[in-house]
């Protein structure tokens, strides 16, 4: 009798596990069905996958910026900001346009500046947060403003004559979609393998608790941030090079179509759970949609914006299941 009550504990531990697991990695099955859907009813999607994939770069960037916030248990609104402020700002140094500064044309200069703005902003943020203690969506909200506001009084008008490494960064296929997949390792292999990870993952469990055992929240807090800035504004020098100028929006709205990636992907909206593997099955997921939308025939320009919405409707709504199915199974005490 004994033995068989182990069995039936081990079975049902074994269960919860496997169920437990697919949680985790719901993106997977999810992605897989997405892929037969768009392949049944808008095959023409899947006329260059590279297209997609390169086209999903700059996001993908994004989605790894905002992961990274919500692992630690904060958030970033102002990504999309940092990388169209960054980019406009390096453009108007680099580029060509009525009002451009246009004061070098080294593409080494455009990159160390591009990316030195992007970490100062986020930089800048990580000291609000941690040091003067403001809220982070406060914080975030304000600095999406800002900077958004910044980019329209710079220009309104596209930049270019931008020079031509400085745009063939991102206007390479295979190196962009290199750069993006080499970002998502190295973040992986540091988050599960180094004491940085594990104190990433500490701060978004609980600060207090990550404190007690001697992680400096107000540090990491700052360098998480820095690093997101850092991302952002690679993003923007990955959308300066799909289109090959600066146009005057953007990196507008990217920071829904990140948060939508990064929950869809399994990351916890309130911090410490969730793999960085997932957060790039939503980059592909959010891409894969994205370009069907655009392939469509059926869908006009004007309704791409109310079905972005109604994606990061389902992406909380997937979320909000999943974190109820995971209470329940831990509730049962089987875990």
């Amino acid at each position: 009798m004994a033995t068989e009550q182990g069995f039936l504990g081990r079975a049902f531990g074994d269960r919860d596990d496997v169920l437990l697991t697919l949680l985790d990695n719901m993106i997977w099955p999810i992605l897989a069905v997405v892929l037969l859907g768009v392949l049944v009813f808008v095959p023409q999607t899947f006329r260059s996958v590279q297209l997609i994939l390169w086209g999903a770069v700059p996001i993908g960037l994004l989605v790894l910026a905002e992961s990274l916030c919500l692992l630690s248990g904060h958030f970033d609104l102002s990504i999309g900001s940092i990388a169209g402020f960054s980019a406009m700002f390096t453009g108007m140094i680099l580029g060509t346009c009525p009002s451009c500064w246009s004061l070098t044309t080294s593409p080494w200069i455009g990159f160390a500046v591009i990316l030195t703005v992007g970490a100062l902003i986020g930089l800048a943020n990580g000291v609000m947060i941690a040091k003067v203690g403001l809220n982070p969506f406060l914080q975030t909200l304000a600095f999406l403003i800002i900077f958004e506001g910044a980019k329209t009084a710079m220009q309104t008008q596209p930049v270019t004559g931008l020079p031509r490494l400085y745009t063939q960064v991102g206007g390479t296929p295979r190196f962009a979609i290199g750069l993006m997949l080499v970002a998502f390792l190295i973040a992986g292999l540091l988050l599960r393998y180094t004491s940085l990870g594990q104190a990433v993952y500490a701060l978004g469990s609980s600060e207090h608790s990550a404190r007690e055992v001697g992680v400096d929240t107000e540090r990491l807090i700052i360098v998480i941030y820095t690093v997101s800035g850092l991302l952002s504004a690679i993003a923007g020098l990955m959308l300066t090079g799909f289109v090959g100028v600066v146009p005057p929006l953007i990196g507008e709205g990217l920071v829904f179509q990140a948060f939508a990636g990064a929950v869809i992907g399994g990351i916890s909206l309130f911090g410490g759970r969730g793999k960085i593997t997932g957060a790039l099955g939503g980059v592909i997921l959010i891409q894969v949609v994205q370009s069907a939308l655009n392939n469509s025939p059926v869908i006009g320009a004007t309704q791409i914006q109310m079905i972005n919405g109604i994606v990061l409707l389902a992406a909380i709504l997937l979320y909000s299941t999943q974190t109820k199915l995971r209470a329940r199974i831990l509730a049962s005490g089987a875990v």
